[in-house]
């Protein structure tokens, strides 16, 4: 096995994100000893029966108090919350970072509450599923996926290095980009799209004339798989939704004048214009298919190991 990344890992959360992190890194050896941190005593007990760890503890100062590498695996909008606890505890030259999948106001809110001596490179792994809790991860989550860097201007060029070799030992692509560019990037691919989901099942929902039991009996493919989105934890995406307000604000608003669009297409019979769109919405699917990023398995996403997990956590 080679030589380790880090000699400790600290993992400030224990979910869907920190418990794949643990499970991969432990298996690769990517460090000498893991300490993992949660703030919920039964979680953390879970966590070491388990086995995620080498340490654990509810106190986040604690766990960090030796680490060369910090990941925090908490809903963004804890980001502050946990920088303030862990700032004071860190040792000079450890590099921080996280998986949340809004950066620039992750940096807003941690920057500021940490020595000038620490590195901070955000990053986001976006990989997901609808599950979570430490019982949910798994090794090969971030398999093949994307895990997109962020740094702020002027940092250190070899925390950078090694926040991009951890992910790729973790078996990810790394992509470097402006926090400001990933956000308008994420609002588009990923948040919206969630935010869609989470309408729709809920305008299903308050249909007086669609009972719960044929919205659950006539599950065609697209409104299942939009439940299996909507499912997503709730804490995280009600952070997501109001630390990228602004991205994802503007790329809503895209969204409407092209929805206007189509209605106008049906409204007035423009086959054409309707025909034009699947088209181009149609190579854009084959085109994620061929990027890796999707199989062409009916069932994917559904059924436990038929191809990469979903994106429904990301």
């Amino acid at each position: 096995m080679p030589e380790p990344l880090v000699d400790t890992l600290a993992l400030i959360g224990i979910g869907l994100i920190g418990s794949s992190i643990a499970r991969v890194a432990k298996r690769e050896g990517l460090a000498r000893h893991i300490v993992v941190q949660t703030r919920r005593p039964e979680t953390l007990a879970r966590a070491e029966d388990l086995g995620l760890g080498d340490r654990y503890t509810t106190d986040p100062a604690e766990a960090v108090r030796n680490a060369d590498l910090v990941i925090a695996c908490v809903p963004v909008g804890a980001s502050e919350q946990v920088a303030g606890a862990i700032g004071p505890a860190l040792k000079p030259g450890a590099v921080v970072s996280d998986v949340g999948s809004t950066k620039a106001s992750v940096i807003a809110q941690v920057a500021p509450h940490l020595p000038d001596s620490i590195h901070f490179v955000p990053a986001h792994p976006i990989a997901g599923t609808e599950h979570s809790g430490p019982d949910a991860g798994f090794a090969d989550l971030f398999r093949n996926r994307w895990c997109i860097v962020t740094p702020p201007p002027g940092t250190d060029a070899d925390a950078v290095d090694l926040v991009r070799r951890f992910w790729e030992a973790c078996g990810a692509d790394t992509e470097v980009m402006t926090p400001e560019h990933h956000d308008m990037v994420l609002a588009i691919t990923s948040h919206v799209p969630h935010l869609i989901a989470y309408n729709i099942v809920g305008t299903a929902a308050h249909l007086e004339q669609v009972t719960e039991s044929e919205v659950m009996k006539y599950s065609a493919g697209g409104f299942r798989d939009f439940t299996r989105i909507a499912a997503s934890d709730p804490t995280m995406w009600r952070d997501v939704f109001l630390h990228n307000r602004e991205a994802v604000l503007e790329m809503l608003a895209r969204f409407s004048e092209d929805l206007s669009a189509l209605q106008r297409a049906i409204r007035y019979g423009d086959g054409d214009a309707l025909f034009d769109l699947f088209t181009k919405t149609r190579a854009i699917r084959r085109g994620i298919i061929e990027a890796g990023q999707e199989t062409e398995a009916p069932d994917f996403g559904r059924t436990p190991g038929a191809g990469k997990p979903a994106d429904a956590g990301e």
